[in-house]
Formats: structure tokens, C-alpha cells, sequence
């Protein structure tokens, strides 16, 4: 005789998830009858709540069904390409649920005053999803935690009581380092992001990770904030040194833009006299000359993975819910990516 499956307690859609292999956006659109599953990925889906004995927190769905999902999003990025590719994949997803938002913008790479933050959490939203560099600003999150709102923080490596998506920095960084290594590169500029940011700490570190296995590098590291401006400043830095690097990393694409912009001024070919990679593979990679090697981070696809999984949150009910999902990152090769320039190889 077959033992009946004992329900097991307090079961969420995160778990659901984790038992079918899936990730929650997938759950959900399973639970709400959508198109764009496989019919055996909702078998699986399925089983795995059979198993759970699941039930979905449906006053959680009715709002949700009712449009009167409220998500804020909180943001003050300097770089207009991230953020162009961080709405898209919110709104996309966001569509899917009927979920209305609420925008709030801090001014310069600083969060938004703490009466604006007041102001967004008096008005009734559900939840709250927040962009570097924000997604780890103390301030911001002792407001949105104080009020017991789920928190979903795209690019966060630091998380408490909040849904975490990112990729992996650091070995994204030593990767793309390892490539200007194996081309022959030993003068190497790194620009550094944001210091706020723990990502940008570990793209460093992923950079000297890289570093260390050749022991002869020359290497030298100056401060830009992700920002296309600061970009312009740390690449004529670099490029000023009486023994130049023939490679700049930049932390971000719009940085990386800013140096190959320099470059083009100072008449240097890039990437014959000088290569530049960047990092994140947004549209400012491509609308330049010559296109940039560089790091794709999905940014689409963790804002529209985070805003599933902070859906998924506030339906299930009960505390906000600590989680980190990391993504796969790839190098994408172009043309601004060469060995040295033969006198360096002599």
C-alpha cells in the first residue's frame, strides 16, 4: 500500500522551483495558466507541487490579478545603456503579471531622499526592486525592511532579507583578463567602478586574480564610477603615463567607450596600437568604432529573473525571503581586441 505524500508546511514557489529544476518565474506561469512552458517542464512543475502539497497564497493571487500589483523601482545608475536594458526586461516581465509600477530616481549615483523613500513605501507598493548601484545602499534598505517589503537587488552581492540576482564578477573579470594576458598584453590599465559597489571590488580582484598567475605584469588601477565621464578621465590618466598600457579594462561599457574615445583623439589605432575591453555588453559596445570585446552580463535577463522572483515572493505570503541567483556570463569577442604592437613582443 502506497503512503499517502505527507504536506509538507510552510511550502513556497521558491521551493517548488528548486524541486522541479526550474526557476520561479517558470512556476509561476505554470500556476497561472500561461503559454511558453514545455509540456514536460509542467509535468515536472506540477509533481513538484503534488509532492509539496503546495498551495498557492491566492488573496497573494488575486491582487496580482487584479493589476493592483504595486512595484517600486528604485534606481540612480549613471549609465543610460544598463538601465535602457534593465527597464525592458522589468516592464517585459512586469507585463506577464499585470503589475504596475511606480519609478523613483535618485539624482547622480546617490538613493533618494529618505521623506521620497517614505513617500514611495506610504503609497501602497507591494515590493520593491532596486538597480546598482542602489541595490546595496544601507539607507534604502533599512527603509523598504522597516516597512516589511519584499526586496528584489539586481547586481547586490550583499544579501539580507532580500532576492539577489547577479553574475559571477569576479570570474567574469579574471577570464576577461586572462584574454588580454594570452594575446601578449603585460602593461595593463584596469578602471575601477563604482567604490560603493561590492561588484566592482570583485571585478578588481577577479583582475589581479588573472595578474598574479603571469607574475610579470605592469599593472595600474585608477578610479571611474561607471559613468561615461569618469571614463573619459581615467582613460586620459592611463594613456598620459610615461610607458602607457598597450590594454585598458574598463568595469563597464560606458567607461570602455570613454577610452576608446580617448584613444581616437590622442590618434592612436585601436586595437593595433591600443586594445580596450569592457564589461556588461550593453548597445554602447556595438555603437561605436571598432566594436568592443567585452563581458555580457544578461542585464535583461536578471532584471526580468529578479522581478519574477520578487512576484513570486509576494504571492507566496509570509516574511520577505533572502535568495541569490547567479547567472552565466559570456566574453564576447569584437574588434577592439589585439596582441601588442611588435615592439612591445621585442
Amino acid at each position: 500500500m502506497t503512503k499517502p505524500v505527507r504536506p509538507v508546511r510552510g511550502a513556497t514557489i521558491i521551493d517548488v522551483a528548486m524541486r522541479a529544476g526550474v526557476s520561479p518565474m517558470t512556476v509561476s506561469r505554470v500556476i497561472n495558466g500561461r503559454d511558453g512552458v514545455r509540456p514536460q517542464t509542467r509535468e515536472a512543475v506540477q509533481k513538484a507541487i503534488d509532492a509539496l502539497a503546495y498551495t498557492p497564497n491566492f488573496a497573494a493571487r488575486s491582487l496580482v490579478k487584479s493589476s493592483e500589483l504595486r512595484i517600486g523601482v528604485i534606481y540612480s545608475n549613471p549609465s543610460a545603456a544598463f538601465m535602457s536594458d534593465f527597464l525592458t526586461g522589468v516592464f517585459e516581465e512586469g507585463s506577464t503579471h499585470g503589475a504596475r509600477f511606480i519609478l523613483l530616481k535618485g539624482d547622480g549615483g546617490r538613493p533618494p531622499s529618505p521623506e521620497a523613500l517614505h513617500e514611495l513605501v506610504a503609497s501602497g507598493i507591494s515590493g520593491a526592486i532596486l538597480t546598482p548601484p542602489l541595490c546595496e545602499a544601507q539607507g534604502v534598505l533599512d527603509v523598504l525592511q522597516a516597512a516589511g517589503l519584499p526586496i528584489a537587488a539586481v547586481g547586490a552581492h550583499r544579501c539580507k532579507d532580500a532576492v539577489c540576482v547577479r553574475v559571477d564578477d569576479r570570474r567574469a573579470a579574471y577570464e576577461m583578463s586572462r584574454l588580454l594576458l594570452d594575446l601578449g598584453h603585460r602593461r595593463i590599465g584596469f578602471i575601477l567602478g563604482n567604490p560603493d559597489q561590492a561588484a566592482s571590488a570583485e571585478r578588481m580582484a577577479g583582475f589581479f586574480d588573472a595578474v598574479r598567475e603571469v607574475g610579470d605584469a605592469d599593472v595600474r588601477v585608477v578610479q571611474g564610477d561607471f559613468s561615461y565621464a569618469s571614463g573619459l578621465i581615467a582613460g586620459e590618466q592611463l594613456l598620459n603615463d610615461p610607458r602607457p598600457p598597450t590594454a585598458i579594462f574598463a568595469s563597464n561599457d560606458d567607461m570602455a567607450a570613454a577610452t576608446v574615445s580617448v584613444a581616437h583623439r590622442r590618434q592612436l589605432d585601436v586595437p593595433k596600437e591600443l586594445t580596450v575591453v569592457g564589461f556588461d555588453d550593453t548597445p554602447a559596445a556595438v555603437m561605436l568604432w571598432p566594436p568592443l570585446t567585452t563581458v555580457r552580463q544578461p542585464v535583461h535577463k536578471l532584471a526580468a529573473e529578479a522581478l519574477a522572483l520578487l512576484v513570486s515572493n509576494i504571492m507566496a505570503g509570509g516574511p520577505p525571503q533572502r535568495r541569490e541567483i547567479i547567472l552565466e556570463h559570456d566574453i564576447v569577442m569584437r574588434q577592439s581586441t589585439a596582441p601588442p604592437p611588435a615592439a612591445e613582443d621585442a
